[in-house]
């Protein structure tokens, strides 16, 4: 998630990200764990998809639950990284689709 300046202050922003090969292939991997078919089939789909849904991608578990916390999802004593709305990418980062 991009970090946004404010002057001398430093604010988390949840913008719609750019999705790169990594994220859009892990979609199109395991969109089955949130829909019950496929909504997207080729890259292209899925960029156009994610964009509708304003998936974000977090950097760091942390921010995968600053996300959640921020839209007033009580994450408290919860394994958020399980749900199945949260797509490990891989290298570190994290796609959140609310479906």
């Amino acid at each position: 998630m991009a970090q946004k300046k404010t002057g001398n202050k430093k604010t988390i922003g949840f913008s719609h990200p750019d999705y790169d090969a990594a994220v859009l292939n892990c979609f199109l991997e395991k969109q089955l764990q949130l829909f019950p078919e496929e909504v997207a089939s080729t890259p292209e789909e899925a960029a156009d998809f994610l964009e509708m849904c304003f998936a974000v991608v977090a950097k760091s578990k942390r921010e995968v639950r600053q996300y959640f916390e921020e839209v007033g999802t009580d994450v408290e004593g919860e394994d958020i990284l399980s749900a199945a709305e949260v797509f490990p990418v891989g290298d570190g980062r994290y796609l959140i689709v609310e479906g």
